[in-house]
């Protein structure tokens, strides 16, 4: 469990879309107050599936082979395969070019709750569910399952508590470095999805299928 956690919590950190969104945040008016909000609210998310989760096991991981351990890895797999096929199709399919987000001309007069509601919007729910499925072996009466949990939060967070964190120190050099991070993105929006979906769903997929027959 915690290896498939430390996997998935990088690829949802690493990915391009929130990281571009959040930068753009964070340049605008309030743009500390509005990071704080959309990293809270990213955060509540992931918290709120794992409690979920762990409300339907009772904190204790089913048993091998079981009809919920069964359904975890099925789950798995289908993410899995769903995410190679997904990044093989962008992969094939005629480059694009990207430009920023209709929203964008709107990010100085966003709102807090718009801000939050944004967390929401661009969570990558695929490998949130992945993380779901992958929590379903987790004992909470294990203190390596608290520490993995948590781990795995604060990893699928971290890139976004880095930025907010250098931007409440050292506003102005934040403000042209994470821009910079920002264009770099953007650019390498198409390769970086592509890599991210077709990495993480064959490994999704090997453990799918491992927890199957294993």
């Amino acid at each position: 469990m915690v290896l498939d956690l430390v996997v998935i919590g990088t690829a949802i950190t690493l990915g391009p879309l929130h990281n571009s969104a959040f930068i753009l945040l964070l340049s605008s008016r309030r743009g500390v107050r509005k990071g704080l909000a959309f990293l809270l609210s990213w955060l509540a998310n992931l918290v709120v599936v794992i409690a979920c989760v762990m409300l339907l096991t009772g904190g204790e991981p089913p048993a091998r082979h079981s009809t919920p351990s069964t359904a975890a890895a099925c789950a798995k797999l289908a993410i899995g395969m769903g995410l190679v096929l997904y990044g093989a199709h962008r992969r094939r399919r005629p480059p694009r070019q990207h430009g920023p987000p209709h929203w964008t001309a709107r990010v100085d007069s966003a709102s807090l709750v718009t801000a939050a509601g944004l967390a929401w919007l661009l969570q990558p729910w695929a490998l949130v569910g992945a993380g779901a499925a992958t929590v379903v072996a987790a004992d909470l009466s294990s203190l390596t399952s608290w520490l993995a949990l948590t781990g795995y939060c604060l990893l699928a967070t971290l890139g976004l508590i880095v930025m907010e964190m250098y931007t409440v120190r050292a506003p102005a050099a934040a403000d042209a470095r994470l821009n910079a991070l920002r264009i770099w993105l953007e650019q390498h929006q198409e390769q970086l999805i592509v890599t991210i979906s077709l990495l993480v769903g064959l490994w999704l997929t090997a453990r799918g299928i491992y927890e199957l027959v294993a």
